[in-house]
């Protein structure tokens, strides 16, 4: 494994980085009655204050035919936090690939990036990011096969690159945007193709930790220098629920263990409002699942926060930390990202502001 202090130089992605950012990734939740259009007005609010508080990025991941997740048009979700915004990078995490041709996302991000030059994303995941029925409504009779993913992705990029003379097929608006191309993962697959291509690396670690270390490993070794990133650059998701005590951010983090155990039963809700004790109430096989879910999970009080997330950026030698922050309150979560925020930067840590008016204002 690299050293820390390796970890910590500069690189051609992200330049004069002194040590690991923080960004963060969006499900948009639907909480328990509340709207839609309540869960995109908290995610507008949410995106502005992680630009407040310096987040490198912010971004949004596309499911579908899910109750509790808002982020299905996630490219016209991509446009609205940008436009809310003015310095912080905004991208998905991820476009899923194999639901759409190659041309339709580089037309979208191509004009997302013509609004908002410089600030854009793209990241690329593999699976359909829904259930077998729903993905064969969104890709009709598509069949999938192992070649496609790779050779979509090097389209992508001819289409978002120069148009070259004689280009028969030329994205309008996207050719010459260079809008950049991050690769996403919860297996090694994407982590050798990431490599190969010379492309930054995020891996769903907030769902999917068992291999995130073999993964990073696999991404690093076989990293080979591009004309878009000169060395590795990575990303980690981590699911967060900060407080000012390890006993309320336990109480803040039923509302995740709610939706994981929703998820391994097939049930798909709505986030809901935090249960006192809920683990203690889960079967123990119940709870391992849980926990084996939620393995890159930070969840506690400043101090807990602080060496939390200082371990896990040392121990996997990320570039930035993607968080992950489904609490039920949308003032509490702000408070969670100003702790967050904090224990990064502590020399700077301020007293942390409540935010319960400022919700109830703009939601």
């Amino acid at each position: 494994m690299l050293s820390a202090q390796r970890r910590r130089q500069p690189n051609a992605f992200m330049p004069n980085a002194p040590t690991f950012k923080l960004s963060m990734l969006d499900l948009v939740s639907v909480r328990e009655g509340a709207s839609v259009g309540q869960a995109i007005a908290i995610a507008r609010q949410t995106v502005q204050h992680a630009e407040r508080l310096g987040f490198s990025r912010y971004w949004v991941a596309e499911h579908h035919n899910m109750a509790g997740i808002a982020s299905s048009a996630t490219a016209v979700l991509v446009g609205h936090l940008a436009g809310a915004t003015s310095r912080i990078r905004v991208g998905s995490g991820g476009i899923m690939l194999p639901n759409h041709a190659p041309l339709v996302v580089a037309e979208a991000f191509g004009t997302l990036a013509e609004l908002y030059p410089g600030r854009i994303d793209l990241g690329l995941g593999r699976a359909p990011g829904t259930d077998p029925l729903t993905m064969r409504a969104l890709r009709r009779d598509r069949v999938e096969t192992e070649d496609d993913f790779p050779r979509d992705v090097a389209e992508l990029q001819r289409l978002l690159g120069p148009a070259q003379p004689g280009q028969r097929l030329v994205a309008m608006p996207g050719a010459g945007t260079q809008v950049p191309i991050w690769l996403l993962g919860s297996s090694l697959y994407s982590a050798q193709l990431a490599a190969q291509r010379g492309l930054p690396y995020a891996f769903a670690s907030h769902f999917a930790p068992r291999l995130l270390h073999q993964a990073l490993d696999v991404y690093r070794r076989l990293f080979q220098p591009s004309e878009h990133l000169a060395a590795p650059y990575v990303a980690i998701g981590v699911p967060l629920l900060a407080a000012p005590s390890d006993e309320e951010a336990q109480f803040l983090a039923s509302s995740v263990y709610q939706r994981v155990l929703g998820m391994l039963r097939g049930e798909r809700r709505r986030l809901q409002a935090p249960v006192a004790n809920f683990m203690a109430q889960c079967l123990p096989q119940e709870r391992a699942a849980i926990a084996d879910f939620l393995g890159a999970a930070v969840v506690g009080g400043p101090d807990t926060v602080r060496e939390g997330l200082h371990a896990l950026a040392d121990s996997t030698e990320a570039d930035e930390l993607l968080l992950v922050c489904d609490v039920f309150d949308p003032a509490l979560r702000l408070r969670a990202l100003d702790i967050a925020a904090a224990s990064v930067h502590a020399p700077q840590a301020q007293e942390l502001p409540a935010h319960a008016a400022l919700a109830a204002e703009h939601v």
